[in-house]
């Protein structure tokens, strides 16, 4: 879609987002889990990226994760 200037990403958000249903479903919440404001922010970094530098992937993982 690039030719018709349209920005596609793949988008991977590895991990919990802290929200009231993850609460619900996984307890109490963990400094692990990921603010969804920061979710919000690197979608609209990504929508607002020069077409001479778009990103194509991107994944989203909490800091406190051990890989």
């Amino acid at each position: 879609m690039r030719s018709k200037g349209v920005h596609v990403a793949h988008v991977v958000i590895d991990g919990l987002i802290d929200a009231p249903q993850t609460t619900s479903r996984f307890g109490p919440r963990q400094r692990t889990r990921i603010n969804p404001d920061s979710v919000a922010d690197t979608f609209v970094a990504l929508a607002r990226q020069h077409p001479s530098a778009w990103t194509h992937e991107l994944d989203l993982r909490p800091c406190g994760e051990a890989f």
